[in-house]
């Protein structure tokens, strides 16, 4: 045997940061390679940069080929609402796009502990679009490093992203009048920004929100622009129901399962099957039905109310709530595994008093729709009723909106909705013709006038009783009702 006579080499071993860096992009190729559905690519790339690398946040952006609006097509741990740096149309992210350049801002976040990676997607000499991230800053390796490292991974995505832009050219985004969400403050951005990201996944979705702000509107906005789009969209009102009736309603019954079923029900995740289930009012649920429902969400499978047979269900679970769920959380009310398995993707809708640039547009919207309604000729709003409808901090957000406008409609007798026709709840002083006039000691003695002649009246003109009823004696009595010049027998009739 003739042994070699070259030197052996001892091989030195790479960094532990090149290891983990390639770690990450054998990762991010697989997740390209394995998943069927571009979305599906992102969102996995997204996590994979999440747990292997330093980053805490992430969203990807492409440019609408049909508008050239900047729209979020994937998002990692970005919370109720994308933090400011990650919405569509940030001057940062359309820079870096507009430039073909990389943009680092280092020391961004609450503590200065961030540094913000903005890097362009490019596919066949075009910039389509962003892959914008929050990186800590005990990242190892140096800024430098990791804007290289994922610069790479944009390269990687830059194919998938281009399909999901082409995707974006076939359907309207969620600010579409197809969605029927009427909205053009700043506060709705995020919200439209967050449906387009989640809409092409089977995720969760998770609606916070004031009552009547338009949850059930985003619920089905979501539903319209998802590939379930053909399937149904069966909607439950959870707070409407008895805890008995609503598991039979959710999951149905078998024959006998309980007085009065006299025959087999199909429930409504039954109905919803290859659709989207939207469960209102969630906070509302009881704890037995709580389990039933962690159950679905985990393993896709349930029993009929009174049945053994396992079914399986294909359904996409859409829930809103305007409860604390914490603080239900906290008092035992609500099941946190339940919480976490709903919270995958929340989604928080502002209220009006935060939109306020939307009241007008939403209530001409109105006005027209009950016009319609009611077969009359509605032309134009007052800038008195304008200026009622604005002023407002509406509780009831748009449904209370709502209401007032179609009160109005039923008002009016030419044509005009004018400030009187709005519900005393908005009426202000000055609208109703009772705002204070002169000053503050005309004003006074006014009122003092007034509770004098009241007290006379109830006194039948005795200035003793009166006095001692207002608290006076009977000199500063006779003393008032002459300065105010008052003839008791006058003023009675």
């Amino acid at each position: 045997m003739v042994q070699s006579t070259m030197p052996r080499v001892a091989r030195k071993p790479l960094p532990r940061r090149d290891v983990s860096n390639l770690t990450l992009l054998a990762s991010v190729h697989q997740v390209v390679l394995d998943r069927a559905q571009p979305q599906d690519r992102l969102a996995g790339v997204l996590a994979e940069l999440a747990s292997h690398g330093g980053v805490t946040a992430g969203a990807i952006s492409v440019l609408r080929p049909d508008s050239q609006d900047l729209v979020i097509v994937a998002g990692q741990h970005l919370g109720a609402s994308p933090p400011a740096r990650f919405r569509a149309g940030h001057e940062t992210t359309r820079q870096a796009i507009e430039t073909a350049q990389a943009i680092v801002l280092p020391q961004v976040g609450t503590n200065g502990d961030v540094t913000f990676v903005c890097l362009p997607i490019a596919w066949e000499g075009d910039v389509i679009g962003a892959l914008s991230l929050d990186v800590r800053r005990s990242f190892p390796g140096s800024t430098r490093d990791a804007r290289e490292l994922y610069s790479v991974v944009a390269t990687m995505i830059a194919s998938t992203v281009s399909r999901r832009r082409a995707e974006l050219h076939h359907r309207p985004d969620a600010s579409n009048n197809d969605t029927h969400i009427i909205a053009r403050a700043a506060a709705m951005t995020p919200v439209f920004e967050m449906i387009d990201a989640v809409a092409d996944s089977d995720a969760t979705v998770l609606i916070r929100g004031e009552s009547g702000t338009g949850k059930e509107l985003v619920a089905d906005a979501i539903h319209k622009l998802s590939p379930r789009r053909d399937g149904p969209f069966i909607k439950v009102n959870c707070a409407a129901l008895a805890t008995g009736v609503l598991e039979s309603e959710l999951f149905g019954h078998e024959p006998g399962a309980f007085t009065g079923a006299s025959k087999l029900r199909i429930g409504r995740f039954e109905a919803a099957s290859g659709g989207t289930i939207f469960l209102d009012e969630i906070g509302d649920f009881a704890p037995s039905v709580q389990v039933i429902l962690l159950r679905i969400l985990q393993q896709q499978t349930f029993e009929r109310v009174g049945g053994i047979q396992t079914l399986r269900t294909n359904v996409r679970v859409v829930a809103a709530t305007n409860r604390d769920l914490e603080g239900l959380m906290a008092s035992n009310q609500f099941r946190q595994d339940l919480y976490y398995r709903l919270n995958v993707f929340p989604i928080h809708v502002p209220p009006l008093r935060e939109r306020r640039a939307d009241i007008l547009l939403l209530a001409n919207t109105f006005i027209e729709r009950f016009a319609t309604a009611f077969g009359k000729d509605v032309r134009r709003i007052t800038s008195d009723a304008i200026d009622l409808l604005t002023a407002y901090h509406w509780p009831g957000n748009v449904r209370e909106l709502e209401n007032c406008i179609e009160r109005a409609t039923l008002l009016t007798r030419d044509h005009v909705i004018h400030a009187h026709h709005l519900p005393p709840t908005l009426q202000t002083a000055a609208s109703s013709g009772t705002k204070a006039k002169g000053t503050l000691q005309a004003t006074l003695d006014a009122v003092e006038r007034e509770l004098l002649v009241d007290a006379l009246k109830d006194t039948r003109d005795d200035i003793a009783q009166a006095a001692r009823k207002l608290g006076l004696t009977e000199r500063q009595m006779e003393l008032r009702v002459r300065h105010y010049g008052l003839q008791p027998d006058v003023e009675r009739t």
